[in-house]
């Protein structure tokens, strides 16, 4: 079914209320890891990629606010993601976003696993034309 505009409202507004409360709870998280840096603990891989994803999303959610604080910007939204789809934190990207991003990187993976199959069978040809 279709949603009225009210629900449509009310959803965006949810979205973004979830989203900064994510973003706080990850600056929490994150201040928390900084302390532990500066007293000489030593932070795990996974730590550490958290910590700057929540430190990029702090400074990608300064350009994103002005959209948010001035009146009637956030018509814009929309073109200024789709010119630069990596504007938004990471905390407000929706579920089909996210798993569009992923089969991106499935991609790519899958074609440099390829490339280097390919590469490698190339190079176990030349081997054998050279030993044999």
């Amino acid at each position: 079914g279709r949603k009225s505009l009210r629900q449509k409202v009310v959803d965006e507004l949810k979205h973004y209320y979830d989203g900064f409360h994510l973003l706080w709870i990850d600056t929490k998280v994150a201040a928390r890891m900084v302390w532990r840096l500066l007293h000489g603990q030593v932070l795990t891989r996974r730590e550490r990629r958290r910590l700057l994803r929540t430190c990029a999303d702090l400074f990608r959610l300064v350009p994103f606010l002005v959209f948010v604080i001035v009146p009637f910007m956030e018509f814009l939204l929309p073109v200024f993601l789709k010119l630069f789809p990596e504007m938004l934190p990471s905390t407000f990207e929706t579920e089909s976003k996210k798993e569009e991003k992923q089969k991106k990187k499935l991609n790519a993976k899958l074609e440099l696993a390829k490339f280097l199959r390919e590469t490698i069978v190339e190079m176990a040809k030349r081997n054998k034309a050279d030993t044999g």
